[in-house]
């Protein structure tokens, strides 16, 4: 039984690992583009 809980402890410590490598790694910046919209004004 004590073995399970090493096991899943293990498993456990390794996806948090693995989650904080991913988050500092990965590439998760939004894509960015140029908008260009031309705008009429009301000066009257």
């Amino acid at each position: 039984m004590g073995r399970i809980f090493k096991v899943l402890l293990f498993l456990i410590l390794l996806g948090f690992i693995g989650l904080v490598g991913y988050a500092y790694l990965g590439d998760l910046s939004p894509s960015q583009s140029d908008l260009r919209e031309p705008v009429t004004l009301d000066v009257n």
